[in-house]
């Protein structure tokens, strides 16, 4: 089944790493189709409103807009040959460019929102502290109003082949499960790992149990917790299986609580040299992946590709 991406593309070098990795998807993702789509720079509303009155400014705004769009252009034309040198063939790139109308970040889920993509890139910063046009904001603002579309934070391109997909039994993971598994069904060279961190006492209240039996309610939480999991592993791993991913593919590592559950995902991540992380952007009952544990994922992610499922 054909699967397309939107790159969201700028001429900065974060959106280069985005280019790369997208290209190398093409060893785990079989018809992969991209679209490359750029945000034209703003144009003055103060020079639209003085071309409606000046014949002059008209023709110079004109002007001003016909080297914007050929500047956006050559840059899609550019970041296609990229593309094409990484082994992707020019019948599955697609080139769109328009003048931001609403601002870059909702033109994205727009546009993308309206050509149904299964799912948009976006390149953004390292650690490094370095600013561009997909810094912060723009890529938060993305992840934060994408009420349908996965998005994919690239860093660096890491390995295809190695996913971590962090889970916490919730409805958001399976989800991400389900769009994990239409995008790399059927590719049998995939390695895939299941990441969760068994919950403490404190994550659901934090208040001092000094006064209280903690150890019961650790242990009943603990139960309940191991319960949930293994109904989500069997279910996600038929879903796996039906399309065409081995059991032989598929590992499953828990840790018990003791780190921020964030923290411990990323170290689990970067210890397992993996290339892409998969996560749902909410928890089971508004816990684990909603909120501080997303954003923290959101905020420290590098070295490959985060992929975040509404």
């Amino acid at each position: 089944m054909e699967k397309k991406v939107l790159i969201a593309v700028d001429d900065s070098r974060h959106s280069e790493n985005a280019l790369r990795y997208a290209a190398s998807l093409r060893e785990t993702l079989s018809d992969l189709k991209y679209l490359l789509f750029h945000v034209q720079p703003t144009i003055s509303q103060y020079l639209l409103d003085e071309a409606k009155l000046k014949p002059g400014a008209s023709a110079a705004l004109q002007k001003l807009m016909r080297k914007s769009n050929q500047a956006a252009q050559a840059l899609l034309e550019k970041d296609k040959l990229l593309l094409m040198s990484h082994g992707v063939p020019d019948v599955d790139v697609q080139l769109l460019t328009l003048p931001r109308k609403f601002g870059v970040s909702k033109d994205v889920l727009e546009h993308g929102t309206a050509m149904l993509v299964d799912a948009i890139l976006v390149g953004r910063r390292g650690l490094s502290g370095l600013a561009d046009v997909f810094l912060g904001s723009v890529s938060a603002n993305i992840v934060d109003n994408s009420q349908l579309i996965p998005i994919w934070l690239v860093d660096e391109k890491g390995p295809s082949r190695e996913i971590m997909i962090a889970v916490d039994g919730s409805e958001s993971s399976l989800r991400a499960v389900d769009h994990l598994a239409f995008m790399i069904g059927g590719h049998t060279e995939v390695n895939l790992t299941f990441f969760h961190v068994a919950p403490r006492l404190k994550d659901f209240c934090p208040i001092d149990f000094e006064d209280v039996d903690s150890a019961t309610l650790e242990t009943i939480i603990r139960q309940g917790d191991q319960a949930c999991v293994d109904r989500f592993f069997a279910h996600a791993t038929s879903k796996l299986e039906a399309l065409g991913i081995r059991d032989s593919q598929v590992k499953i590592r828990k840790k018990e609580g003791g780190f921020r559950i964030g923290k411990a995902i990323l170290e689990a991540y970067r210890q397992g040299k993996y290339g892409t992380l998969v996560i749902g952007r909410r928890g089971m009952d508004k816990k684990f992946f909603t909120g501080s544990v997303s954003r923290y994922l959101i905020n420290q992610f590098s070295d490959g590709a985060l992929w975040v499922v509404p």
